[in-house]
């Protein structure tokens, strides 16, 4: 099977990226205030009364800190255990969504061939994502160097400390109220689950070997530096005003573009659009949806970063967004095909969770209903009429669903964001050029990764390999 061409791969993103930008940057782009979003200010509803009755208890108790800028040693007093026991929840959380959430999901879709094959990769992605983030990611994400990559203050998390006797440890900037561990920790788990996603767009067909280094150069030359630019307060992105709560651009846009990428350059699974592909166990899919969905609640409310109001809040407009999504899913398909099938609506309800995910800390009920109505039609729209057209083979519609709803959810959070709730006004035509930049970036950057990956290793099985399946063929095992 030949390699697609770069052009074709090329042609077919900016299309794409075309079709959803296009109405934003008509509109034309306004320069944004600068903003911190991570940062929380202080009530607005204490009265000039409250201090002053105030002033004679705090006086001479209490010294206000200044922000935090950077990594910082502090006394463990200033830990909130309530802050730290929702952040360790929220990790653990995010987590179940690698494994075993996106594992199962990704594990039923495919023939039972190439089941254990699949899980194979959430499970190698998790572990090699982790020991790259412990070595050099966290650093270069969340360090302040330059506004388009960290530095290398955190190599190998030097300088990152807990000192018992002393009642010491680090906090980090982004995260003042917890324990600098316990942050690394919970990006760590985005970090693992991003390029955990791409590997549905190429299921079936790539060699492990081949995986496993594009998982590497890709974590360390595109999750790094576009999580910076987001995330990091200095980054240039954040500096614009790109908002992105939770992984709509860092993750799921990152994600999708690279997968669609992916599978137009490795090529269609043998027997694409000739012979029947279906799913072997679609209750493993159901089970891993579920789990998604269970620890999305993580993935969004725990990037409040604290257990306060707008991680409540949060919560809340995730689960609306999720089955207001999954009920668009279910009824586009019912009119289209005559069934609503149960594979329809649990993939809608992932769609509905990737769109609310860069809003969740900026918009309320109203905007979560309508992000999640459209997300489950265009994203239905993604993973059918859009994949016919492009002719590509996204095995698990990696593209469909998370490249597709993510822009909807990044572009609606310019339209649907309250000040009231995140501290800041949105903007469509800003949050359409944090669109531009990461589907750009995110695409020219997978294809030279997988232009040298195919140099060094290869990047596909034989076509006798890809006949038997992987497991038997890649991993010597196989499911009786």
């Amino acid at each position: 099977m030949k390699i697609r061409t770069l052009s074709q791969c090329v042609f077919l993103l900016v299309m794409m990226t075309g079709c959803w930008v296009a109405p934003a940057i008509a509109q034309g782009v306004q320069a944004p205030e600068q903003v911190a979003v991570a940062l929380a200010s202080a009530p607005a509803s204490a009265s000039a009364a409250t201090v002053e009755q105030a002033a004679p208890v705090l006086a001479g108790a209490v010294e206000i800190a200044a922000p935090l800028t950077k990594p910082t040693l502090v006394d463990a007093g200033k830990i909130n255990s309530g802050d730290t026991a929702w952040m360790l929840t929220s990790t653990v959380l995010v987590l179940l969504m690698t494994i075993p959430g996106l594992a199962l999901f990704y594990t039923g879709m495919v023939r039972k061939k190439n089941a254990l094959g699949t899980m194979a990769h959430s499970v190698a992605t998790t572990c090699l994502v982790t020991i790259l983030w412990v070595v050099l990611g966290y650093s270069l994400v969340f360090t302040e160097n330059s506004p388009y990559l960290g530095g290398l203050d955190r190599f190998l998390l030097h300088g990152m400390a807990f000192f018992k006797e002393a009642g010491q440890l680090t906090v980090h900037q982004v995260a003042p109220t917890i324990p600098e561990s316990v942050f690394m920790m919970f990006q760590m788990t985005f970090a693992i689950i991003t390029p955990a996603l791409i590997t549905g767009a190429f299921a079936e067909r790539m060699k492990f070997s081949a995986l496993l280094l594009f998982i590497a150069l890709w974590s360390l030359a595109v999750y790094v530096p576009v999580a910076h630019w987001v995330w990091e307060p200095t980054g240039w992105l954040a500096a614009r005003g790109v908002l992105d709560f939770a992984g709509g651009t860092v993750v799921h846009i990152n994600a999708g573009v690279s997968g669609l990428v992916a599978a137009i350059i490795i090529g269609p699974r043998l027997g694409f659009g000739k012979e029947p592909m279906p799913p072997h166990n679609l209750l493993l899919t159901v089970i891993g949806a579920s789990l998604l969905w269970v620890g999305w609640f993580g993935f969004n409310a725990g990037s409040a970063g604290a257990a306060d109001g707008r991680a409540g809040m949060a919560m809340l407009v995730t689960q609306v967004a999720a089955a207001m999504s999954a009920m668009a899913w279910m009824f586009a398909e019912w009119l289209r095909r005559g069934k609503p099938s149960v594979l329809g609506m649990v993939s809608g309800a992932v769609a509905g969770l990737v769109a609310i995910t860069p809003a969740s800390g900026f918009v309320d009920v109203s905007g979560a209903l309508v992000i999640g109505a459209v997300a489950g039609v265009a994203c239905y729209w993604g993973a059918t009429s859009l994949k016919s057209m492009g002719r590509y083979d996204d095995s698990l519609d990696v593209f469909g669903v998370h490249a597709v709803g993510g822009i909807v959810g990044a572009l609606l959070t310019g339209v649907f964001a309250l000040k009231s709730i995140g501290g800041v006004d949105g903007s469509l035509a800003t949050q359409a050029f944090g669109v531009i930049v990461t589907v750009l970036y995110s695409g020219v950057m997978t294809a030279l990764i997988l232009w040298l990956v195919n140099i060094l290793l290869g990047l596909r099985v034989s076509e006798e390999q890809e006949r038997e399946g992987l497991d038997l063929e890649l991993h010597g095992e196989h499911i009786v």
